[in-house]
């Protein structure tokens, strides 16, 4: 509106000039025509007089207002909202009580009870071995040698060797015990339960020696290791 003011301002100055300048030959539809025009400027500075003094005359422009939270939220009936779901927990395991099991007692071992002479087995005595010539032959000699057991406790084991002169002369007809033979070294050992030497008694062991009488009789004998009895006779 300012530029529209200005140039009607300006027209008219110059229509003004030119009239006051000498133009004598202007016609009168001239002067009107000034005359309008400056008609038009007052009234054009009297309207932006008014409007400038009474502004409350013109209605203001109203602007809506934003929309609120509310509403922003609120979905149009009809349309599917998406439903929230509670974020997937894992399952929490439930710690199980800690059972401490009790140990088992310790039993402190025993001592077995010294054994007393009483309960104890008794210890067999030494035996003892007596060597005799029973018969004599031409070519053999009957022998028999007696174990004694001088002891209350039974004898089941023992050993008895005879060791003769020679390795040609042999060992026969053995009774109460079982021979093998090493060399010129004859070796009776009993033979099952008859061999068995009870207690406080005797046990008799024979055979016979085969072959020349003449310096046939042992050199050795011995049971257990003692040397036996007898070789002199």
């Amino acid at each position: 509106m300012a530029i529209i003011l200005l140039d009607r301002i300006v027209a008219a100055a110059a229509a003004v000039r030119r009239v006051v300048t000498g133009q004598a030959d202007v016609s009168r539809a001239a002067w009107v025509a000034v005359l309008a025009a400056l008609g038009v400027v007052v009234a054009t500075v009297v309207s932006i007089i008014s409007v400038v003094r009474t502004p409350e005359q013109f209605a203001p422009v109203t602007l809506d207002a934003p929309p609120s939270v509310d509403q922003l939220g609120t979905p149009t009936p009809g349309t599917p909202r998406g439903q929230a779901h509670p974020a997937a927990t894992s399952p929490t395991t439930a710690a199980s009580p800690s059972v401490s099991a009790a140990p088992p007692p310790v039993e402190s071992p025993t001592s077995a009870p010294a054994a007393t002479p009483s309960s104890a087995s008794p210890t067999p005595a030494a035996l003892a071995a007596d060597f005799a010539i029973e018969d004599k032959a031409l070519l053999s000699y009957g022998a028999a040698v007696t174990i004694d057991n001088p002891g209350p406790v039974p004898v089941a084991q023992w050993t008895l060797a005879i060791t003769l002169p020679r390795e040609s002369l042999r060992v026969s007809a053995v009774q109460g015990a079982r021979a093998t033979q090493d060399g010129a070294v004859w070796t009776f050992v009993p033979d099952g339960s008859a061999g068995q030497v009870p207690g406080s008694a005797s046990a008799r062991v024979t055979f016979r020696v085969n072959g020349a009488a003449v310096g046939a009789t042992p050199t050795a004998c011995t049971i257990d290791g003692v040397t036996c009895g007898g070789l002199s006779n």
